[in-house]
């Protein structure tokens, strides 16, 4: 397994679209202590409760929006928010028209998506690790959308997550995308002297956005700046680490 930088690399940049703003937290800034040192954002990983209602408080103000955290569960499921919508609902993906509120993702390893479709007034953030990525996550989310245009007109920009380099996986990890798709063997490196693969999340996130019709792609291109285990000092990785906190990417309307 590779051995993690101590040297990270610039926070990768953020999309610059109209009337809408992404925002991606670190893992520094906050109050927990280690290993979810410090600004920790999972309520479910073991850390201080005060802790994390402190940092997620923090980050209430550096986004200047009101982030909405879901359950994840490595699932396809998509859930519209609103004022009204509690932390802690069981989905993988969600979407809201409403000003001020953040679909969040929380962030370990897994890729997040955010979308917005300008036309149609609708931002989403989908929870990408490989079992909800081969179930379907991506195109549960632009379902939303097909409602409202063509889905060329979507944007999507990928966060940070574990990289090519680092995202070892067995041939059943491979087999699953296979079954769905046989240009996904692009995505795999075969590991010498061995039955696993390395896998690059983003490539699989861009394969079936293209083929879902978006167009407009933007961010995580699977090299070591976007990658949360190489990036230690930087992003919280559960592969890395074992125990670990949880960063956060969000996109509202503002």
């Amino acid at each position: 397994m590779p051995v993690p930088t101590l040297n990270p690399e610039p926070l990768p940049g953020l999309p610059q679209w109209a009337g809408v703003r992404v925002a991606c937290s670190t893992r520094t800034g906050g109050v927990s202590a280690p290993p979810f040192d410090s600004l920790n954002l999972g309520d479910h990983v073991g850390d201080d409760p005060q802790a994390v209602v402190t940092n997620r408080h923090r980050l209430r103000q550096l986004w200047g929006m009101h982030p909405v955290f879901l359950k994840q569960v490595h699932g396809t499921r998509v859930l519209e928010l609103d004022r009204h919508s509690p932390d802690g609902s069981e989905a993988d993906a969600c979407f809201t028209r409403q000003p001020g509120l953040a679909c969040t993702i929380m962030v370990a390893d897994c890729l997040p998506l955010v979308f917005h479709h300008p036309e149609a007034g609708v931002v989403a953030a989908a929870h990408a690790g490989w079992r909800g990525l081969a179930a379907g996550v991506i195109e549960q989310t632009l379902a939303v959308f097909q409602a409202m245009g063509e889905l060329s007109a979507v944007r999507v920009w990928l966060g940070p997550c574990i990289g090519p380099t680092a995202f070892e996986v067995g041939e059943e990890v491979r087999a699953a995308f296979m079954a769905h798709d046989l240009a996904s063997a692009q995505a795999f490196e075969a590991l010498p002297v061995s039955s696993k693969y390395l896998a690059n999340l983003p490539a699989l996130a861009r394969q079936r956005l293209a083929v879902c019709g978006v167009e407009h792609i933007e961010g995580n291109d699977g090299s070591p700046t976007w990658c949360t285990f190489s990036q230690s000092q930087r992003f919280f990785s559960h592969r890395r680490d074992g125990r670990s906190g949880r960063f956060a990417v969000g996109i509202g309307m503002v």
